[in-house]
């Protein structure tokens, strides 16, 4: 099994991604016969470009995908060289890391409760203002997507946070940051002078991940993105969910302009990339100090804490409105408490839960078996993967979702397994899997490999080491990636709705198809249990430590 293990992690990794492109990229150019295309053709792209508001559409995708990435980037740089080493930088730590596992959809679902213009936002200045009713501004589905880049912003930081934690771990970054302090530079210069260029090439591919997320995410711009003309990643969706089934044709040319999107912000990024590491060598060989920073240190801090307070405050609106019964404007809260809707969508709910279990639970299974495998292989042979390793797990991430989904279902029908549950599981592992590797290899490779040795030299066999020793010593990271791996598969959207073909209902998909109907109150339900899901795994990850490891304080507490 050890041997094989990479190899089948890679095909069910970079498979459906490589097995969607080719079945996206032969209907863009006119050839599916299964739809009547016999003949390759321009068609499609020729409907496409003709489309109204195509371009604004591209707009839209570039500049949300920039500069949610930006945003968020700078914030986490400037918040980590302002605060690194301190009591706030552990507090934001403690607040950020749980609201990793909110799901986009439910994050953005809150954020649009407190945003509206009758939202809790507007209705705490309400009263100074004199607005006896909702005032007349656009903060939602704004014609810029500014709510849009702001949902993913308050979604990135925390993620972009925890991949910069443990590049800094590896790069000794807190020694580093000792050394410009005693050389009379102020925290912000010295941490960005020093640290930032040795932890920045680890981060890129998270960067790149944020970046290509960004420029093409689907659910979130439903929620909060324009809608005349949405973003491409939605009018694609539109597209293939059309009943008029010639327009899957089109649907397939613009996918592939959604990739080539991708492709293009990323190079754009590299450029700029290449002119702020030449400003910032001349920058760097100033030798000026910037002792006087407070300022920007209280910037830093009060926009982590406002995005952390956001998902937090968002939460809990969707929370209220769950159980809201007559809520006049502008009262902070509703003045009725009522579970009369719960009780009435309990039947559904159970059926959405469920369907969102269960397949949370297969991708994380498998998921768990292969990276452990490939871990314990990479262990025994002394041998760590290099960077083309790496470009490989981050391939799915790097990835538009909607460039290969609806070619990965024209191939899943090819070979039988359309409308399946095995296919659904298998389209969300195609994302698990990097996330659970990702945040289980640190730690397995960080065991202390003495364990191991004293094992093996008491006669033990290796497999018997990894069962009796290596195992237990890993149980919290163990079930913290399988809390991981949980709380993606809660929230993909995509890969459910197209691989599924509607026909299994999570909470996800439901959540976001109310989106369009405007009841705030159904709405704060699912939203409430798409977040409530996640926070759940990773409650039970916590727990079981705990439990199991009570007698002993080092495994319960540190792994």
């Amino acid at each position: 099994m050890l041997g094989y293990a990479p190899v089948i992690t890679v095909l069910l990794m970079v498979g459906p991604v490589l097995a969607g492109l080719m079945g996206t990229v032969l209907p863009a150019f006119g050839y599916l016969p299964a739809l009547g295309g016999n003949h390759v053709s321009l068609l499609p792209w020729q409907e496409l470009f003709a489309q109204p508001g195509l371009w604004i559409s591209v707009r839209l995708s570039v500049l949300s995908g920039l500069l949610a990435t930006i945003i968020s980037f700078v914030c986490v740089m400037l918040f980590c060289a302002a605060w690194q080493g301190t009591r706030v930088f552990r507090v934001i730590e403690r607040i950020l890391a749980p609201l990793l596992s909110v799901p986009h959809a439910a994050a953005a679902f809150g954020l649009a409760f407190l945003i509206a213009p009758s939202g809790w936002i507007v209705r705490v200045f309400a009263p100074l203002a004199g607005w006896g009713r909702p005032p007349d501004i656009v903060t939602l589905q704004d014609g810029w997507g500014i709510a849009l880049v702001a949902g993913l912003v308050i979604k990135e930081i925390p993620f972009l946070f925890l991949m910069t934690l443990g590049a800094m771990t590896q790069a000794n970054a807190g020694q580093t940051r000792k050394v410009a302090l005693t050389l009379g530079y102020g925290p912000i210069a010295g941490w960005l002078k020093t640290v930032l260029p040795r932890i920045y090439p680890q981060i890129r591919l998270p960067v790149f991940a944020v970046l290509a997320y960004s420029a093409s995410v689907v659910d979130v711009a439903m929620i909060l993105g324009p809608t005349t003309p949405a973003p491409l990643a939605v009018r694609i969706l539109h597209w293939l969910s059309d009943p008029d089934l010639s327009m899957r044709f089109m649907a397939s040319a613009a996918s592939l302009l959604q990739l080539g999107l991708v492709g293009g912000v990323i190079v754009l990024w590299l450029l700029i990339e290449k002119l702020v590491a030449v400003w910032g060598c001349a920058w760097a060989e100033g030798g000026r100090r910037y002792r006087n920073d407070g300022i920007l240190r209280l910037i830093a801090a009060a926009i982590s804490g406002i995005s952390a307070g956001l998902i937090i405050l968002g939460i809990a609106s969707l929370a209220v409105w769950s159980i809201a019964g007559f809520w006049r404007y502008p009262d902070l809260l509703p003045g009725q408490i009522t579970l009369k809707l719960w009780q009435r969508e309990l039947p559904a709910l159970m059926g959405a839960m469920g369907n969102s279990i269960l397949i949370g639970l297969a991708a994380v299974i498998l998921a768990i078996i292969l990276v452990l495998a490939c871990l314990e292989r990479e262990k025994r042979q002394r041998r760590q993967p290099g960077q083309g390793a790496m470009w490989l797990i981050y391939l799915p991430l790097l990835m538009p979702q909607i460039s290969f989904m609806f070619g990965l279902q024209v191939f899943f029908g090819s070979i039988g397994l359309e409308r399946s549950s095995i296919s659904v599981v298998i389209a969300h592992l195609v994302f698990v899997l990097p996330y659970m590797f990702l945040s289980l290899s640190d730690p397995f490779r960080s065991l202390d490999a003495r364990y191991r040795q004293t094992a093996l030299c008491l006669g033990a066999s290796p497999n018997r080491v990894f069962w009796q020793v290596v195992l237990p010593l890993l149980t919290r990271p163990v079930l913290a990636a399988l809390a991981v791996g949980f709380a993606v598969s809660i929230g993909q959207y995509l890969p459910t709705l197209l691989i599924g073909a509607g026909r299994f209902a999570t909470i996800t998909t439901d959540a976001i198809a109310l989106a369009a109907g405007n009841d705030r109150r159904m709405i704060g339900i699912y939203g409430l249990l798409q977040a409530l899901l996640p926070f759940a795994g990773f409650g039970i990850a916590m727990l079981v430590p705990a439990i199991c490891f009570r007698h002993r304080r080092a495994m319960r507490h540190g792994g």
